[in-house]
């Protein structure tokens, strides 16, 4: 088992991959398998020299006996062969992977002197997160919200405890909570502000509400994986409040090909796609050997 890259590597590998004509609507769908006590993930891609598949396992009462919510493996396999190289820690590939992805898109879509962040949850993904957007952003101020946020937690982020009010002065905001209905009212969002959620992959979950959802420039990972798992692309558009044709898909922005409209908020919405998994698994390996 290798580590995995850092955030600022794993941001470049995304980068790289996209600019190289990855193309994330090739990605197979996420196969989740319903168990007693949770779900059982089988994620597959493949792309260039390699393929690979991340099994993982989401048990929702998990941390109330002292064990991760989420575990699971990596395996990275030769593409040509299918013989396998190596495997990554599940969750550890996961958090990077998925606040590389959230960087990246603030990367390309928030001011370049954004630093005001606004952070909601105090799991795994939000520290990763604060990392990544650090990595991009000159991030002077981080605000935590949350069930459990805790002035000891805000310390070791260097950022103090809020509430959801304090969106109205965010460059960014993060989600990156288990919620299945909205944090914040997103009608105090600033005009230039750049929302990440990234907490579920269900389509009856959502962590921001409709006022964010049909007041932004709503960028996705994969049109058809948003329209597929994203809670808040499936039910505005349920209500009208969303038009799938709308939807700006984030490797046209990597590329240049697509402007995103200024003077209104930006929503970048990840479900976690198997492609970031293998380019990050890969990039790892890549500079372990």
């Amino acid at each position: 088992m290798i580590p995995v890259l850092g955030a600022r590597a794993a941001v470049e590998a995304l980068r790289s991959a996209l600019r190289d004509g990855l193309d994330p609507e090739a990605d197979p769908a996420r196969s989740v398998v319903p168990v007693s006590h949770g779900q059982l993930l089988l994620m597959p891609a493949e792309w260039g020299r390699y393929a690979g598949v991340k099994i993982a396992t989401v048990a929702p009462d998990n941390p109330a006996a002292g064990r991760p919510r989420i575990q699971g493996t990596y395996l990275l396999l030769d593409a040509a062969t299918l013989s396998p190289l190596t495997t990554l820690d599940g969750p550890a590939l996961t958090a990077v992977r998925t606040a590389a992805v959230s960087a990246l898109a603030v990367d390309v879509l928030a001011p370049a002197a954004a630093s005001k962040l606004v952070v909601f949850g105090t799991g795994p993904q939000a520290r990763s997160h604060i990392a990544a957007i650090r990595a991009v952003r000159p991030v002077s101020s981080v605000v935590v919200v949350g069930r459990s946020a805790s002035p000891a937690f805000a310390s070791e982020v260097d950022g103090r405890v809020g509430t959801a009010a304090d969106v109205a002065s965010a460059d960014v905001v993060v989600c990156a909570t288990t919620a299945r209905t909205p944090l914040f009212d997103g009608t105090l969002l600033p005009a230039d502000a750049t929302v990440v959620a990234v907490g579920s992959h269900e389509p009856d979950a959502r962590e921001v509400d409709d006022a964010v959802v049909g007041g932004s420039t709503v960028v996705v990972e994969a049109r058809s994986a948003a329209l597929r798992e994203a809670g808040e692309a499936v039910q505005a558009v349920a209500s009208g409040v969303l038009a799938p044709s709308t939807l700006v898909g984030l490797a046209d922005v990597v590329r240049g090909t697509v402007a995103v409209e200024p003077g209104r908020p930006v929503l970048f919405k990840s479900v976690g796609m198997a492609w970031e998994d293998l380019v990050v698994a890969a990039s790892s390996w890549e500079t372990r050997t």
